[in-house]
């Protein structure tokens, strides 16, 4: 059975409008206060109590990256963005930013709730799409950690007695196995920087 998303009580939570004074931000202000939001305009960047926002409206039309305090696509709240001109490098500048939502102008007195809702759906999943592959990727470097760890204890020997012997470290360090295939590594470096130390030290000689 497939579980409906609960809709959230959106009431207290921070807007910011990134928009020049016009009808278009005052026509969202009124939905947003009717739904509960404090809102605060702002122009031509984002101040930087911003970064606390629960949501970030943006201009599309004459946005620039200079007015957000955070890299593109990197923003840590839901974004709306405010579409008025559907020029191709206007829209792709917008999709830069990973905006979560649209609002096409000019607004009128419906829209701003959807498009509240969807933008807070689509960035929760952006999120943990983000961190199941900085989990993955994490796996991955460990495992490639225990591969060379175990390579430096087999020396050419057996595997599976080396894998056996790091995990007999790791329970003698009283660490985790990844812990102990960090150190074995980081010990190996060490030995390896030292010898050629050595080396170029015997040439100079």
């Amino acid at each position: 059975m497939t579980r409906t998303p609960r809709i959230p009580n959106l009431g207290g939570a921070r807007a910011f409008i990134l928009h020049r004074p016009h009808p278009t931000v005052q026509a969202i202000t009124r939905q947003l206060s009717a739904i509960g939001l404090i809102t605060l305009d702002c122009w031509p960047e984002l101040p930087p109590e911003a970064l606390a926002a629960d949501f970030v409206f943006f201009d599309a039309d004459l946005g620039f990256d200079e007015q957000f305090p955070w890299k593109p696509g990197e923003a840590p709240m839901p974004l709306v963005a405010l579409i008025g001109s559907e020029a191709p490098g206007r829209i792709e500048w917008a999709l830069s930013h990973k905006a979560d939502a649209q609002l096409l102008k000019p607004v009128g007195n419906a829209g701003v709730y959807s498009a509240l809702l969807i933008a807070r759906q689509s960035f929760e999943a952006r999120k943990h799409l983000a961190s199941e592959i900085a989990s993955l990727r994490q796996r991955v470097a460990e495992r490639q950690t225990i591969v060379r760890a175990v390579t430096a204890l087999a020396k050419g020997a057996d595997d599976g007695r080396a894998y056996a012997q790091l995990r007999s470290l790791a329970m003698s360090w009283q660490i985790s196995v990844e812990d102990a295939a960090r150190r074995i590594v980081a010990m190996t470096s060490e030995d390896a920087t030292g010898e050629e130390g050595g080396d170029d030290q015997s040439h100079r000689a």
